[in-house]
């Protein structure tokens, strides 16, 4: 399991973070791996969920000297393309390295050179929160668990409903019989 967190100063509206890429890192390679092994170059990424796949610049190609695996149709807001394709190890904060990864060459607007997209973000679990007016990104690689805000509320609403229950009251688990009967009679048998 590998995990990375970056938090923002205030609220963000694009998730951005510092990557390596590297040439393909073949599954032969085990145990922890040192960037330094590895001819690869830092660049600034931008994480976008509406992309379907990762992109790497026309610079990228060039400064690594990477050789196209392919071609690929691209469909973009400028419209249909074909592009090169290209099989590289993407390093993430924290040496979170996701190998083998097909990227399309493109053009990414602003100061970016590395678009992540979803198939790299499916691969692990992406948490975002806002609170307290700070962004805060979150990823974990592989996925570990579900994330499920609706069933985390209605448990916690179930514990401060039952803390609220009276013994003689219906039970909030919806059996029909009195809570003395029922989720307390079964909660008093596991705090034993």
């Amino acid at each position: 399991m590998q995990a990375f967190t970056l938090t923002y100063s205030k609220l963000s509206r694009a998730l951005i973070s510092e990557v390596i890429i590297t040439e393909e890192i073949t599954p032969k390679v085990s145990g922890d791996l040192d960037i330094r092994d590895f001819n690869g170059k830092k660049y600034k990424a931008i994480w976008d969920t509406g992309a379907t796949g990762s992109v790497i610049t026309e610079k990228i190609v060039k400064e690594l000297d990477l050789m196209p695996t392919g071609m690929t149709k691209v469909s973009t807001a400028s419209g249909e393309r074909d592009v090169n394709t290209y099989i590289v190890s993407i390093w993430l904060p924290n040496n979170v390295v996701v190998g083998n990864v097909k990227v399309t060459e493109g053009i990414i607007h602003g100061e970016y050179e590395v678009l992540i997209g979803m198939d790299i973000i499916t691969k692990g679990d992406f948490a975002i929160t806002n609170y307290d007016g700070k962004t805060v990104f979150t990823f974990r690689f592989p996925s570990a668990e579900c994330i499920d805000f609706v069933k985390k509320i209605r448990q916690e609403s179930l514990v401060k409903a039952i803390n609220k229950i009276g013994r003689n009251d219906p039970c909030p688990c919806g059996s029909g019989k009195k809570y003395k009967h029922c989720c307390l009679k079964k909660k008093n048998k596991n705090t034993k």
